[in-house]
């Protein structure tokens, strides 16, 4: 059996269990390119965020993930098969960088999540610029993407999934275009990281929103 076959094959297993244990849901998942490189961006609640994410993504995707999750019995091994690869989170990663960009100089779809790492009271966190970065040096759009409901459902707090409903939502890709100074690449990085974090909050419920942005509505 091919991998394309394999793929289409678990991609309708998975899908098949979320529906049922997770009553997932999707919109505007027509948004998403099928061709060409781009680069997913969804908030992080949950180590199933990139299955969440794949499931009605007719492509495969590549996705950096934490490197002692790749060293688990049985499941690293499996994460890698399905286009995971290892990125080190206490150090700056060149190979993990380097398998970004040869993903994207060949036309094919990645998964970055903004955040750096899953976020541990049910808020989006603030958003690191190196995703901004990747896209410069890549020309490959972003599409933002907000899951919701996937804290209640497997928070970093549970040591099993729980069957709370989850809603991926896919908005419309960004395109970048580069500054006009390289002086200002810093300042542009930032400014284009929380434009990105605004796009995926507005999908998100209050409770889910950075303390800040709650606090404002409610003012």
């Amino acid at each position: 059996m091919n991998k394309r076959w394999v793929f289409q094959i678990s991609r309708w297993l998975v899908r098949t269990v979320c529906r049922i244990y997770f009553r997932i849901e999707f919109e505007g998942v027509e948004r998403v390119p099928t061709s060409g490189a781009m680069i997913v961006a969804p908030n992080h609640v949950s180590y199933l965020d990139p299955l969440w994410v794949s499931i009605p993504i007719n492509r495969p995707l590549r996705y950096m993930t934490w490197d002692r999750m790749t060293r688990l019995p049985l499941i690293g091994p499996l994460m890698l098969a399905y286009g995971a690869f290892p990125v080190c989170l206490e150090r700056g990663d060149r190979a993990a960088l380097k398998a970004s960009l040869e993903q994207l100089r060949a036309d094919g779809g990645l998964m970055i999540f903004p955040e750096g790492g899953r976020t541990r009271s049910g808020r989006l966190e603030s958003f690191k610029p190196g995703v901004i970065r990747l896209a410069l040096d890549t020309g490959a759009p972003i599409v933002p993407v907000t899951i919701i409901g996937g804290y209640n459902a497997f928070s970093p707090h549970h040591f099993f999934p729980r069957p709370f409903k989850v809603k991926v939502v896919y908005h419309d890709p960004i395109r970048l275009s580069p500054p006009a100074g390289q002086c200002e690449l810093k300042q542009y990085q930032q400014t284009h990281a929380a434009q990105l974090q605004g796009i995926v909050a507005s999908a998100l419920p209050p409770e889910a929103l950075p303390l800040g942005e709650r606090q404002a509505m409610k003012s």
